[in-house]
């Protein structure tokens, strides 16, 4: 086998062996990779004594799986499941197993290049194009304003990448056109959590998958997007046959083939089903009087509500409170005989599902991803499936959770907790707030008017921005919006407009890097070290084990050396270990907010750890007493 493969070559070949993988067999790094790679995974609790071996969590999605990482003369040559991790627990799929490969594609990106006259890329040296990027920017803002600029990455970004990109353009050029590719994917569950409880992301974790007696799949094809977490719920209904996997969903799935039940539903149809099980917790006198008492508030969704002088007046997008016997007569209209229709679900199912979350001798857990999140009325679905939780108090407790799962390897970490969106800063703090503006400005050193109070322009506005000229320069790292976006040939003709400057980031050519006026090659993975945050609330930190190829830089180097070159140096003056001089900042804004983080020493020596941390003990449950230190 060649050294070097090509992606569509790597491609074919992991899929002849992904229904291994999908089940949970090690296999040996040569099918990835090719004999010249060196050692085989090991099969023990022995990592080959060849390879110098590292920790770092897997690259691709929001599971965050520990992965041992094996290199030799600068490169990544094995990769193993890390066994001390409390993720997966030394089993990877196919995606980690993918890692070495991924590095060394024969189209990998090496070299900066920048748009010549005639319209093709030349390649160019790191000086001339971070003058450049830097020049541009700095045109755009002394002519067009702050609204004029742009930043578009992902939730592959690392945690240093956003916060410093968030940094730059609130602090530095005081705009607040941050976005990052989670719009897309996550803010149904991040709108849902916020609106419920306060604050974003799930209370529970992974521990609940072992602990529950039914787990219900609420459009969610987790054998496929998420086989090691569905593989633990595997084993733990081969050790307790009672055990019962409810799918449910528009459409069948692999998924299906391992479900207990499929309960499949008309598109949209999930909304009245969920209020049908409401309806019949609540009409059986199933629901938890004291804990609804004790610890629920009802409000209806948001209404127009006027307030404010004759001159002055104004309405407001607010929720409304409601009693529960509102709340109860609301649900009339759900009977289950009456949802049938709408939800396209049985009567009878919906009364079967109903007594999966009324019995209290029964542990639930609702998992989704992108079957809720991308729905039409994703925060609606995802209040509503957490309500069947409150209601029955069948919450915050090992077994007993609503848990929205994600798709990218940080689009918790680097997107949600470090807000990277136009409207949020880290922790769970909003532009629109003068007090959290006011804690924002004093921690990076610029006056609180230097951070505007109105949020940008969100992920779709922003490409529309583009298109009218609006945004004028846009820097897109980590991500591919020219595949990702709707409507691509409205935004690929923005790009392509005169007065437009596009520069992109990336380890290999797409089609957003064709639009690129600059091309930057950057360093993936452990060609430089990071922290990514998973879906459980888990940090964790890899440092570099590989040397990155030709002129690849990290991407947060990248945008901190054009913030330099723009007279922003002040607020990037770290040292040459600047990645923890970066954390050891951020995490400013995490303590006493809930979302508190550990020191930096104590992530390069932990297999992650759950936010909040506080006095060096990692929170597994939020919202428990005793627990939770910010009940």
């Amino acid at each position: 086998m060649k050294n070097k493969v090509d992606r569509r070559e790597f491609m074919a070949r992991a899929g002849q062996i992904g229904l291994g993988a999908l089940a949970g067999h090690f296999l040996p790094v040569e099918m990835l990779w090719g004999r010249e790679a060196g050692a085989k995974i090991p099969t023990g609790p022995g990592l080959d004594p060849r390879l110098t071996w590292t920790k770092a969590p897997c690259r691709f999605c929001g599971v965050g799986c520990g992965v041992m990482v094996g290199t030799k003369a600068g490169k990544v040559k094995a990769v193993a499941g890390d066994e001390l991790s409390p993720v997966n627990r030394g089993l990877l799929c196919i995606k980690g197993y993918s890692l070495p490969a991924i590095l060394y594609g024969e189209d990998r990106l090496l070299y900066l290049q920048i748009r010549a006259t005639n319209g093709k890329l030349r390649r160019a040296t790191w000086e001339e194009a971070l003058d450049l990027v830097a020049a541009k920017y700095k045109e755009t803002l002394e002519k067009h304003g702050p609204n004029a600029v742009g930043i578009y990455g992902s939730g592959q970004w690392t945690i240093s990448d956003g916060y410093v990109a968030s940094k730059w353009f609130r602090a530095g050029m005081g705009s607040n056109n941050v976005e990052a590719n989670a719009r897309l994917c996550m803010s149904s569950a991040v709108t849902g959590f916020i609106s419920n409880f306060g604050m974003d992301e799930p209370m529970g974790n992974y521990d609940d998958l072992e602990a529950a007696d039914v787990l219900v799949l609420w459009g969610n094809n987790m054998a496929e997007m998420h086989p090691v977490l569905f593989s633990r719920i595997l084993e733990s209904r081969r050790q307790r046959p009672s055990v019962k996997i409810i799918e449910m969903g528009t459409r069948r799935t692999p998924t299906t083939d391992f479900a207990d039940q499929f309960i499949g539903f008309t598109p949209n149809g999930d909304l009245a089903l969920a209020n049908a099980v409401a309806r019949l917790i609540i009409e059986g006198g199933r629901y938890d009087k004291q804990f609804v008492e004790k610890h629920t508030v009802f409000r209806r969704g948001l209404e127009k509500i006027g307030y404010g002088l004759e001159d002055n007046f104004q309405f407001e997008d607010k929720p409304t409170p409601m009693t529960f016997d509102e709340y109860r007569a609301w649900l009339a209209d759900y009977a289950p005989e009456k949802a049938a229709k709408p939800s396209g679900v049985p009567t009878e199912t919906i009364r079967q599902l109903a007594e999966y979350y009324a019995d209290p001798k029964v542990k639930v857990v609702s998992l989704w991803c992108m079957g809720m999140n991308q729905h039409v009325r994703g925060t609606w679905i995802n209040n509503l499936v957490t309500n069947l939780h409150l209601l029955t108090g069948k919450i915050s407790k090992p077994g007993n959770n609503p848990f929205s799962l994600t798709g990218q390897p940080s689009a918790c970490g680097s997107v949600r907790e470090v807000g990277t969106l136009c409207h949020r800063l880290p922790a769970d703090m909003l532009v629109t707030n003068l007090e959290h503006r006011k804690i924002a400005a004093e921690i990076w050193g610029v006056p609180v008017e230097k951070i505007p109070p109105k949020p940008g322009y969100n992920t779709v506005e922003m490409f529309r921005a583009l298109d009218r000229g609006d945004i004028r320069c846009l820097w897109i790292q980590v991500t591919n919006p020219m595949v990702t976006m709707p409507n691509l040939n409205r935004y690929r003709k923005a790009a392509e407009k005169e007065g437009r400057f596009i520069v992109v980031s990336d380890v290999y050519p797409t089609p957003t890097t064709e639009i690129a006026d600059v091309l930057l090659p950057s360093a993936m993975w452990v060609e430089r070290s990071g922290m990514f945050g998973n879906s459980e609330r888990r940090t964790q930190h890899w440092a570099q084990a590989a040397t990155p190829p030709g002129e690849a830089k990290p991407d947060v180097w990248q945008l901190m050396e054009v913030a330099r070159r723009m007279g922003y140096g002040k607020l990037f003056a770290y040292g040459p270990d600047y990645e923890r001089e970066i954390f050891q900042e951020y995490r400013k804004f995490t303590l006493g907010h809930g979302h508190d983080l550990a020191s930096y020493d104590a992530y390069t020596k932990e297999r992650g750890l759950r936010w909040p941390v506080v006095n060096g003990k990692e929170t597994a449950y939020r919202y428990i007493e005793g627990q939770d230190p910010y009940v």
